[in-house]
């Protein structure tokens, strides 16, 4: 078992991987840019180290400062989290040159599941069902038109690169192609340095599925049930369920048995999600990979009753999984909290926190790195907080969000709090009726002035 871990990563998932390091007696080492010296991942570490200046790019992104700290500090394993480097295969391999156990996918499988047109080929040849559309990039427009007939529209122009909703069209009819095609080529260049292209038939009515998995080094693969993630804005989850109303028993264990064979096909090591789109008559499609821990993992947690963060240390120390399907027996729902202004387009609200008042009592859990007198930096990701409720039935669970909602008090920025408030009460929530089409017709009501 590793003696150290190095966290390479900030937030609430930094804190949440201490306080498992430390539950297992391992001792753990934040790293943390400038502005983030206050943060509490920091305080809560047992040695915390410097790498550099406020912007990602100098700090959490900069490949040798990680490493440094890894090495001055003597952790045999980092752990990258979510975003920033957890699915960086270069970071990977620097990780392995230096003797370092990167707690993740090896360079190999980020290399071959990171890319989206590779990984949905890969999955062609494991038997996994894949969205109708090109093999692999699209080479230049005429061959863009050729597959979008060929595919029958409407279409999704994807940048293979891509991530966050950059470089996607949706394209529903021919004489919107050209435009389309070198927006998203344009947008796809700008974010990623890339511009390679594929194309998928467009589900309509979408949900979007994910199965959580574990792998093991012996290439044995077990999955831990499915989350809901429909409720997005701009490709971006807002909220997520555990497990999905729109669910059939039938339906988990072919969804289930087909994440499981992707896994083994790939001989994944690690936690990753498969992640799906199901449409209205719940054929499913194999969408893409993300090969490390995922923003919305407690859910599962809540209703497996098992730590991933726990599974992902034990499995990269060479620990076999037991081979064990898991089938959820509660029902687990998260709110993402940013510090952004729902009634103002959900702009960005960086500031110092003056109040905080976190909710409590039965099956509420709230991951969160901010207190009062916290000041959230401009230069990161706006979330701040993930608000889980737990409880025997959907209708519970959403109860008790309502009423966690109500007690979850932060005063000095703007926070997401009102908008989940108002979706705990939309009738097409409550109802389980929603796709990822949702937000795009979700009006926030303005409150009353008083």
């Amino acid at each position: 078992m590793f003696k150290k871990i190095l966290i390479a990563n900030r937030g609430e998932i930094a804190l949440r991987i201490i306080r498992t390091c430390r539950e297992m007696g391992i001792k753990s080492v934040a790293v943390y840019s400038t502005v983030d010296a206050e943060s509490l991942h920091v305080k809560f570490a047992d040695e915390a180290v410097c790498i550099g200046p406020a912007p990602s790019s100098e700090s959490y992104l900069k490949k040798a400062n990680i490493i440094a700290a890894a090495e001055i500090t003597n952790a045999d394993a980092i752990h990258p989290g979510y975003g920033f480097l957890s699915e960086n295969a270069r970071f990977s391999k620097i990780c392995e040159e230096h003797k370092i156990k990167f707690i993740g996918a090896s360079t190999e499988m980020i290399d071959k599941m990171g890319d989206k047109a590779s990984a949905k080929a890969t999955m062609k040849k494991a038997g996994v069902p894949c969205v109708p559309g090109s093999d692999g990039i699209i080479e230049n427009f005429e061959d863009c038109k050729k597959t979008a007939k060929k595919t029958g529209y409407p279409v999704m122009l994807k940048a293979t690169a891509g991530g966050g909703g950059k470089g996607m069209r949706a394209v529903w009819k021919p004489e919107d192609l050209k435009d389309a095609w070198d927006s998203a080529r344009h947008e796809s260049k700008a974010a990623f340095g890339n511009d390679d292209m594929y194309m998928e038939k467009l589900i309509e009515e979408p949900r979007h599925i994910e199965i959580q998995i574990v792998g093991d080094s012996r290439g044995k693969a077990c999955h831990l049930s499915e989350r809901d993630c429909s409720i997005q804005r701009r490709h971006q989850k807002l909220t997520e369920e555990a497990p999905s109303p729109f669910m059939t028993s039938s339906l988990r264990n072919k969804m289930g048995k087909a994440a499981v064979k992707a896994a083994e096909f790939i001989k994944y090591e690690g936690a990753g999600t498969i992640e799906f789109l199901v449409d209205k008559n719940r054929k499913f499609y194999f969408m893409e990979m993300n090969t490390r821990i995922q923003v919305e993992h407690p859910i599962t947690e809540q209703v497996i009753g098992i730590d991933l963060i726990r599974e992902q240390i034990l499995v990269a120390a060479g620990v076999p999984i037991s081979g064990k399907n898991y089938l959820p027996n509660m029902h687990s729902i998260e709110c993402r909290i940013n510090a952004e202004d729902p009634f103002n387009d959900f702009r960005p609200s960086p500031g110092k926190i003056v109040t905080l008042h976190a909710p409590g009592g039965h099956g509420v859990r709230l991951d969160t790195h901010v207190y009062a007198g916290y000041t959230i930096p401009p230069n990161y990701d706006s979330m701040i907080a993930k608000l889980i409720t737990t409880a025997q039935t959907r209708e519970e669970a959403i109860n008790k969000m309502k009423r966690a909602l109500d007690e979850f008090v932060i005063e000095g920025v703007k926070t997401t709090i009102p908008f989940h408030q108002q979706l705990m009460n939309h009738p097409d929530y409550v109802a389980g009726n929603y796709t990822t089409k949702f937000m795009e017709d979700f009006v926030m009501e303005k409150p009353l002035e008083n």
